[in-house]
């Protein structure tokens, strides 16, 4: 018979106040013994010893946020093969027919996508 009593919980219990305790450790000890010079040169950005020039918020073509989001649907839709290349002779036809569907799915929206003209670079 499973018990599902209080005490049964209280190493998932002990496991997350640790956790937490280790955080709030931490955030504190990091405002005791971090840096409170400030200057000029200390708030600059720096990014790989290349001096920073011109305006941070400067606006970016939507299309790199369009290949942006496409690459990771497109990658996300891609990681649901691996388990079934792993069980794909226990899957059988069925499953065969299935990723078939799948893969016929991302085809038509992949097609969607160069139809709409949103790999095109050179298009204004």
């Amino acid at each position: 018979m499973i018990s599902n009593l209080p005490q049964d919980f209280s190493p998932i219990l002990v496991q997350f106040l640790l956790a937490l305790g280790f955080v709030i450790f931490t955030i504190i000890i990091t405002h005791v013994l971090g840096p409170r010079l400030k200057s000029k040169q200390k708030e600059d950005p720096f990014e790989c010893g290349i001096e920073s020039e011109g305006d941070a918020r400067t606006p970016l073509s939507v299309r790199y946020f369009l290949i942006a989001i496409l690459f990771v649907l497109f990658d996300v839709e891609i990681i649901f093969m691996y388990p079934w290349a792993v069980n794909f002779k226990s899957l059988g036809w069925f499953g065969f027919i299935e990723m078939l569907t799948f893969v016929a799915f991302l085809m038509a929206g992949f097609y969607y996508i160069v139809k709409k003209g949103v790999l095109d670079w050179e298009r204004d």
